[in-house]
């Protein structure tokens, strides 16, 4: 089975955090570091540096993951 993996993107002062879902790592973060996607969140902020990421069997649990993380970061903005 595929592998897959939630992962976090910052830019170069650390100021930004994008949190993503792949099914290829390697190849989503070169799309991110060549701005592939002009208009995406990751090219706005310039978040072209890999500072985390986490593995799992297959896409839905990565998807699960992801999800968590961003509640969380949704909640601790309200507080």
């Amino acid at each position: 089975m595929k592998k897959s993996h939630v992962y976090f993107m910052t830019n170069k002062n650390n100021t930004v955090i994008y949190i993503g879902v792949t099914a290829n790592l390697l190849k989503r973060v070169y799309e991110h570091k060549t701005k592939k996607y002009k208009s995406a969140f990751t090219s706005k902020y310039n978040c072209d540096k890999l500072v985390y990421f986490e593995e799992y069997s297959d896409i839905t649990q990565a998807i699960t993951r992801e999800k968590q993380l961003k509640a969380g970061n949704r909640k601790k903005r309200k507080v």
